[in-house]
């Protein structure tokens, strides 16, 4: 065996890599990935169960930065910051993207494949997720009796409560085209913020406006990227029906709902509504 060879065969090991740690490694101190990979306990020997829990592990950890980057946004907007609430989107849609695909490990289990370890959770539901809760009070769909389910857990509660009693990121939006001269509505400036964000046609029109104007202002590019976050929340939902559909059709889901059709309920529910509306006007 020739010098080259052996040297493609063997590197030499970079010092700096090979160093002993005083107890951990730096990597794991930040990231804590000890504790990351700690924290999949499976309850069954089901082969799919360990699929399930990194799956809703990983989804819990893209809303933790989604709703991050939302309250990002939101907070520029009411200081008509434009580029610092754009940027923060743009990294959420980012994040969007990267959740939608987290489905795929367990996208195509089957009846059997999901009732192996279906038990071991018992009562537990991923629309119990708190954080899940908060990103879809931010997106404006307020729900009391949602919140009330938290109860039992008083500083979950508490956060979650404070998200509900915000305004939402679109509230925000709003007030700060409102600010830029465009008219939207006193009903909307001073809604009761706690309730579900409705369709309103006077919103409807400061987006017909700002859609008929130059196709390269900065508002117009705002409403754009807002669609395509809407978009994005509407794919996960879908893909979530699909899922559910795939691996246990129409029976009742895990929390007592009605599963699936709750499901497809809540799927339907738009998200910036006056988006989608005014397209059919321009």
């Amino acid at each position: 065996m020739n010098d080259r060879s052996t040297a493609l065969a063997d590197p030499i090991a970079d010092d700096a890599l090979t160093r002993p740690f005083t107890g951990a490694s730096p990597y794991d101190s930040y990231v804590h990935a000890s504790v990351l990979n700690s924290m999949q306990q499976p309850l069954t020997d089901a082969p799919d169960e360990m699929g399930f829990l990194v799956t809703t592990q990983v989804m819990e950890l893209w809303f933790t930065l989604i709703v991050h980057e939302w309250r990002a946004a939101r907070v520029a907007f009411a200081k008509d910051d434009l580029p610092a609430a754009m940027d923060a989107l743009v990294r959420s849609r980012r994040a969007l993207t990267a959740l939608n695909g987290s489905w795929a490990p367990i996208a195509a289990l089957t009846p059997a494949q999901f009732n192996g370890f279906r038990a071991a959770f018992g009562k537990a539901s991923g629309f119990q997720s708190a954080m899940y809760r908060h990103l879809e009070f931010l997106l404006g769909d307020k729900s009391a009796g949602l919140l009330r389910s938290h109860r039992g857990d008083p500083a979950v509660h508490e956060a979650l409560s404070e998200t509900y009693r915000e305004p939402s990121l679109y509230d925000e939006v709003l007030g700060f085209l409102h600010r830029q001269g465009l008219h939207v509505p006193m009903r909307v400036r001073e809604r009761d913020v706690t309730q579900p964000y409705a369709s309103d046609p006077g919103v409807v029109d400061v987006w017909r406006e700002i859609y008929a104007g130059p196709q390269h202002h900065p508002h117009l590019a705002l409403g754009e990227l807002l669609t395509d976050i809407a978009e994005l929340v509407t794919r996960w939902r879908f893909e979530h029906v699909l899922v559910v559909r795939r691996a246990m059709g129409s029976k009742p889901g895990s929390a007592g709902s009605s599963g699936l059709a709750w499901l497809e309920q809540r799927a339907a529910r738009p998200v910036f509504p006056e988006l989608w509306e005014v397209r059919g006007d321009i």
